[in-house]
């Protein structure tokens, strides 16, 4: 055998763990959302993915080990979400930098529908490693949204009287709170409208706010 056959048996091979192991997470994803974390074993994950128990274990060591990779995705996509607001010229006003970073957090979480409502639901005080994660996530869109905030006051597009980290808490908290309610409350994804909804966050927060 050449080492170009090797290499692309090699390939392949890495291939194909690659999407039996994504396979594996899609089929615990939807087996929590039906089920429920807490009441989801290890055999119905198993039995969902149609794979040997060994198999499992070849790629996750147990279900929280699952569940954490599943949230390091969708925590990955969110802070991909977050793009600092730009003061050059040529770009989009303040507001509406802040309403698009607003906007994109809520479509990812409305895309992940059935991890966000397992995080909202029922990880609270599951795992220390999940809590340390969704923390470190919402305090690092807080200091975006200070930040933002501070950069505005400089630019007399914030009033200078506005606690930065007050206002940051206000607007960070309102979005927690649309996700679980109008996020998790449509029955199907495309019943969101993120725009909509990101828009109106940053009217109602934002009024006593902008200058």
């Amino acid at each position: 055998m050449t080492l170009a056959q090797q290499d692309g048996r090699t390939r392949r091979a890495n291939a194909i763990r690659e999407q039996r192991r994504a396979y594996i997470l899609e089929s615990a994803l939807q087996v929590f959302g039906e089920r429920g974390y807490h009441q989801t074993r290890v055999a119905d994950i198993i039995a969902a993915a149609g794979i040997a128990r060994g198999t499992f274990y070849i790629y996750f060591e147990s279900k929280n080990a699952i569940f954490l990779e599943l949230l390091t995705g969708l925590i990955k996509d969110l802070r991909a979400s977050v793009v600092g607001v730009s003061m050059s010229a040529g770009s989009a006003p303040f507001k509406e930098q802040l309403v698009a970073s607003i906007r994109r957090v809520l479509q990812t979480f409305s895309e992940r529908r059935a991890l966000t409502a397992i995080l909202l639901r029922q990880a609270v005080g599951l795992d220390e490693e999940v809590d340390r994660r969704m923390e470190e996530f919402y305090d690092n869109l807080h200091r975006f949204l200070v930040l933002s905030l501070a950069n505005g006051q400089r630019l007399g597009l914030v009033r200078d009287e506005v606690d930065q980290g007050i206002a940051a808490t206000c607007i960070l908290g309102a979005v927690q709170k649309v996700v679980e309610r109008e996020v998790l409350g449509s029955e199907v994804a495309s019943d969101f409208d993120a725009e909509r909804v990101a828009r109106a966050i940053i009217d109602a927060t934002g009024s006593g706010v902008l200058s």
